[in-house]
């Protein structure tokens, strides 16, 4: 069963269960937003910098959400 076809079954529960079963899995994952444990404020603040000079000077691009989310999608399958 792909992606599309789980959050398909899953749109289909009562709000409540929808509720659970969100809390369930984000519950699971871990913070992609963490740097490392060992990182400082001063890294963490140098890290953000370095990629907000990186994104105005054209070194990254951004990515949309539903770019991000189809490409997710299309390497599960």
């Amino acid at each position: 069963m792909n992606i599309d076809q789980k959050a398909s079954e899953a749109l289909q529960l009562d709000p409540k269960d929808r509720a659970t079963l969100a809390e369930t899995i984000w519950e699971s994952l871990e913070d992609p937003y963490l740097v490392g444990q060992d990182s400082s404020d001063e890294e963490s603040i140098n890290l953000a910098m370095l990629r907000d000079k990186e994104l105005d000077t054209g070194q990254a691009q951004p990515l949309a959400h539903k770019e991000l989310m189809d490409r997710l999608r299309r390497n599960e399958d």
